[in-house]
């Protein structure tokens, strides 16, 4: 047998016992979320009716900052203002907008409508340390008195039974952290290309049914549309102040939370609350641009670490089911257990296992995004969001640690 036969096979025998490992991790963390995702709590499946006495009901402030979200905050603010729980604040934050932010806030503020509901501030200089997002939500919750606090985004679209359902269930469960999964509202195959991709790959990120569970410490929540936390457990964590320089604002907020040991709640509400999170395919990646290296903690090994191993665990599989013989069975194995997971995605997302077709092509746009948001912030000095330049230096000094 010729030399270059026998590499040629030596070669194909590794690839296959690779292809294999490969199946078994995604088998090992797949498997578990098809058997435990119907056991996170879908507030959709209750029927319990609002209590006619508003004295039954905890009270809420909701904090909406914006900056030139002249677009959208209107919507949004009409959507919370429309809500049918009966004890609710609303105090929205003016973060140095210069389109109609402000103004918009000032007019609903002022109509009928509000009755009295909906408190508006304006930020005019931005303190130095601070990042803009965190500083505007700091500023709103100061001085409140309401039993919870809901942090959420001025993009958001809220179901007027939303905020009563979550609070009903952070209640009965004894929760002081109750995070509700928001519906992204998608146009067109690239979008929901890469958020079926992401749905596929949140596996390795969490496990959505142990965030109630105290010893599962690695297993957290932070969603920036629906961040609800009881106003005493936010002041014991220092609150936002001690975010400042977080542009993963909300996810550490969930970490924090689990990690000094309070309760976390999670729930599925297809519709409850929607978002659009961007207006393109690129516009998401352009979003992703901002966090990705943050979430690293702007190490750059590590996310150069990620980059491959997301090649060999995402792009494997569709190798494999080219190579007759054993190796295919691997790269079908993973396959299918890809399929299982998205059909019980599908309910909740809307986003058909079909675009599972297109997996590698989104591996290789959020690959190449990892990269373009390290090479960015590593160029430029610093994270660039919305006009103001966060230096790459104060950004590592204060990122917390990364488990």
């Amino acid at each position: 047998m010729p030399w270059y036969h026998s590499l040629f096979l030596h070669g194909r025998f590794l690839f296959a016992c690779f292809a294999w490992l490969i199946a078994a991790a995604w088998l090992s963390r797949v498997l578990p979320a098809l058997w435990m995702l119907p056991r996170v709590p879908n507030l959709l499946k209750r029927t319990d009716e609002a209590s006619d006495s508003s004295a039954a009901w905890p009270s809420v402030t909701v904090i909406v900052p914006a900056k030139d979200e002249g677009a959208a905050i209107e919507h949004s603010l009409r959507s919370l203002l429309a809500s049918d729980y009966p004890n609710l604040r609303i105090v929205a934050v003016d973060d140095r907008s210069v389109d109609a932010t402000g103004r918009l806030m000032d007019a609903l503020a002022s109509a009928s409508e509000s009755q009295g509901r909906l408190r508006v501030l304006h930020v005019k200089d931005l303190p130095e340390g601070w990042l803009g997002k965190p500083h505007a939500m700091a500023l709103a919750a100061t001085g409140t008195t309401s039993d919870w606090l809901l942090f959420t985004d001025a993009d958001v679209v809220f179901d007027p039974a939303a905020i009563r359902l979550a609070v009903e269930y952070a209640m009965r469960s004894h929760g002081d952290h109750m995070v509700l999964y928001p519906t992204l509202i998608l146009h067109g195959v690239a979008e929901k290309m890469l958020i079926g991709f992401f749905q596929s790959v949140s596996v390795w990120a969490g496990r959505a049914w142990k965030i109630a569970d105290p010893k599962a410490r690695n297993d957290y929540i932070g969603v920036g549309a629906f961040n609800l936390i009881r106003r005493p457990v936010y002041e014991a964590l220092g609150g936002y102040t001690e975010l400042r320089m977080e542009v993963l604002e909300d996810m550490r907020l969930g970490f924090r939370v689990k990690r000094e040991g309070y309760a976390q709640r999670v729930a599925f509400g297809k519709e409850l609350v929607r978002i659009r999170w961007a207006e393109s395919a690129w516009g998401i990646l352009n979003n992703l641009t901002k966090n990705l290296y943050s979430t690293f903690r702007f190490r750059t090994s590590l996310l150069l670490a990620a980059c491959a191993g997301m090649f060999l665990l995402c792009l494997t599989p569709f190798v494999a089911v080219l190579i007759p013989g054993p190796t295919r069975w691997a790269g079908v194995a993973t396959l299918v257990a890809l399929v299982l997971l998205n059909l019980r995605y599908w309910r909740l997302t809307n986003i058909s296992p079909v675009y599972l077709a297109l997996f590698p092509i989104a591996t290789l746009l959020f690959v190449g995004t990892l990269l373009r948001s390290m090479i960015l912030v590593l160029w430029r000095g610093g994270v660039l969001w919305r006009g103001t330049l966060y230096p790459l230096k104060e950004l590592r000094r204060q990122a917390g640690p990364l488990w």
